[in-house]
């Protein structure tokens, strides 16, 4: 009796043992869901510019990142109340950090954030951060100093053109900068600035390009979206400096230099802080020490000479030894004759993020 009912026993126990969920089926943890992503674009996708650039920086995290996220975008979406509805679908639809580069879109993006805290987005471009929005921005004044040397070096003429969206800080510093890189190497340079009030589009881009060549311009600058002024140059025979993107498949003969946008590495880095919880609010306004901009992707036209002077300047500003906005040779004036910039001093990036002057040299006035 006591040996069956010992045997019973046993038999009951390695019964249960191995019917039991811990024995029976090995114990797997559910995969963990990829991060959803969202972008935002100002234009559509192209094959340069502005927003092709942040299409590049997508593509890095997905490269990067593989199966850990899963990333989408929205494109050609106009700022203002068209952006706040796309943001706030892209937060509903369950994307836990959303990118928005654009100015205009900072303000649709703040009232959305209030209403999604637990999302994260990042502001490029934008200047006001809650809990849930950090800003970032590249210091694109740094190559457009560079570009401007080498406009200084290559022009006949001694007339630039500049193809302005809208009189920002942002595209003011580029201007200044710009012609404050020229000037360093021709003092007798000039730039005449043509403004569209709008960031993409290519006709009126292209008129205005047409425009400054029909006023001497034998080099001109942008700051918009699209290739048209390349191509434009292209078209004209000039020389152009190309933004945003290498554009020598637009303009083979007219690039002279490209002053280029790198995003991917930041936008890897935050994603990685949201996957790790290490993800906080904060502004990073990087340049070319920071790997954001780099000036290169020289024209066929372009003299050796020249490009190594560019690119040795460029080694200077992410060594901390050459800044856009210091008065060196003297004090740096506005086109009306006030003292911006004193010698021997330079502006910090309060005055930087405030710039609402044109320097000496520029043929234009800020509308507002």
């Amino acid at each position: 009796m006591y040996k069956n009912l010992a045997g019973r026993a046993v038999l009951a126990w390695v019964t249960a043992c191995f019917l039991s969920p811990a024995f029976s089926q090995p114990q797997t943890q559910a995969p963990k869901a990829p991060l959803k992503i969202g972008f935002v674009y100002v234009a559509p996708v192209t094959d340069a510019g502005w927003v092709r650039q942040h299409e590049e920086g997508r593509k890095a995290v997905d490269a990067a990142l593989g199966a850990q996220v899963k990333t989408t975008f929205v494109e050609n979406v106009a700022e203002g109340a068209d952006a706040e509805r796309v943001i706030r679908d892209l937060a509903q639809q369950g994307n836990q950090l959303i990118f928005t580069p654009s100015f205009g879109y900072m303000e649709p993006t703040l009232k959305v954030a209030k209403d999604f805290p637990d999302v994260k987005f990042e502001s490029i471009t934008g200047y006001k951060a809650a809990p849930n929005v950090a800003t970032a921005n590249a210091r694109s004044y740094e190559g457009r100093y560079l570009a401007g040397i080498a406009a200084g070096r290559m022009t006949k003429t001694n007339v630039a053109g500049y193809v302005a969206g809208f009189p920002i800080p942002e595209v003011l510093q580029g201007i200044n900068a710009f012609t404050l890189g020229m000037r360093s190497v021709n003092p007798n340079a000039k730039v005449v600035v043509v403004w569209l009030n709008a960031w993409f589009d290519p006709p009126k881009e292209r008129d205005a390009a047409m425009a400054l060549f029909n006023q001497n311009a034998d080099v001109v600058a942008f700051h918009t979206g699209s290739t048209a002024v390349m191509a434009a140059a292209q078209e004209r025979g000039k020389m152009a400096i190309a933004y945003h993107s290498d554009m020598r498949k637009i303009a083979p003969d007219a690039q002279i230099v490209a002053v280029t946008h790198q995003w991917g590495g930041y936008y890897t880095q935050r994603v990685k802080a949201v996957l790790d919880g290490s993800w906080k609010s904060g502004n990073l306004w990087g340049g070319v020490k920071e790997g954001m901009i780099r000036v290169g992707d020289f024209g066929t036209q372009v003299p050796k000479a020249v490009q190594q002077e560019v690119l040795a300047r460029q080694q200077d500003i992410a060594a901390g030894k050459l800044q856009p906005f210091r008065a060196v040779a003297g004090d740096v004036r506005d086109n009306e004759g006030r003292t911006m910039i004193a010698k021997g001093a330079q502006l910090n990036d309060e005055q930087i993020l405030k710039m609402n002057w044109l320097a000496e040299g520029v043929q234009g006035r800020v509308t507002r």
